[in-house]
């Protein structure tokens, strides 16, 4: 399974490469903005479009998702493709971000306008990761399109099946795999128990028909969601910076350094 880094902030972004385990990135209009103030904060000169091409760079030979902020059809396509046209020379990794739904609203009728984006921009050969999955017939119809990723929120859907029943939760706390019962009954949405169980089911339908298409597990919150995401068969999970560092942390783990060192053998440390 590999890893994206979930972040616009460039020093994250170095650090986990410096690391040696990110194999792309996900960024979002908000979070650029964000990491683009934060430096102007402390008197650096940089500008948005500078700051996206400094973090394509250092992604170079990896994915980077740029997101649309249109909500059409027509906009998104046009967004889309000046996008790709702008930073893709950089190192030639843009994907760009497609919503698989822009409808606000059930009598909305832009539904199927972002397929239809999906499904354009694929055929221009530019590839598209296509985020806001909640349902495994979403994935399947973005996959149809053409989508290269499709991004399966794990995390919000065990945050919306909290909420349905009434519980209180933070935003890291664990929601097991296989489930939660309360008063009696297990806690679903249309079938879909879990969001590592909705990552499962996009992973079987995309194998079962052999779509060129990887889903991203996307929305993890803590280490335990990206060790089932792998073991569900996730083909990429895109984690924020501080998921990445816990994932090597156990306190037997602590401990044994301590005990390694404490018997140390001179002759054995010294040899040349």
């Amino acid at each position: 399974m590999k890893i994206f880094i979930d972040s616009a902030d460039l020093d994250e972004i170095q650090q986990g490469y410096g690391w040696g385990v990110v194999d792309g990135v996900t960024t979002n209009p908000s979070l650029l903005k964000k990491a683009v103030e934060k430096r102007v904060g402390t008197g650096e000169r940089v500008d948005l479009k500078e700051y996206i091409s400094r973090i394509l760079e250092v992604a170079d030979g990896t994915p980077v998702s740029l997101e649309v902020t249109e909500v059409t059809g027509e906009k998104m396509i046009e967004q889309g493709k000046r996008l790709h046209e702008l930073f893709n020379p950089i190192a030639g990794n843009v994907y760009i971000k497609i919503p698989v739904n822009p409808a606000f609203k059930e009598i909305d009728a832009t539904h199927f306008d972002g397929i239809r984006a999906i499904r354009e921009l694929t055929a221009s050969g530019i590839p598209v990761n296509c985020t806001l999955i909640f349902t495994p017939e979403q994935a399947f119809l973005a996959a149809k399109a053409g989508a290269k990723f499709v991004s399966p929120f794990a995390g919000r859907i065990d945050d919306d099946l909290r909420k349905s029943a009434g519980l209180q939760f933070g935003k890291e706390d664990y929601y097991p795999a296989e489930g939660m019962e309360m008063d009696a009954r297990l806690l679903e949405d249309n079938g879909i128990v879990s969001g590592i169980e909705l990552v499962e089911q996009c992973v079987k339908i995309i194998e079962h028909y052999g779509f060129a298409t990887e889903v991203l597990a996307a929305s993890l919150r803590n280490p335990r969601q990206v060790r089932e995401s792998a073991l569900v068969g996730a083909h990429i999970a895109t984690l924020p910076f501080g998921v990445i560092k816990d994932m090597l942390k156990h306190h037997k783990t602590y401990e044994g350094m301590e005990l390694f060192t404490a018997d140390i053998v001179p002759e054995y440390a010294n040899l040349k």
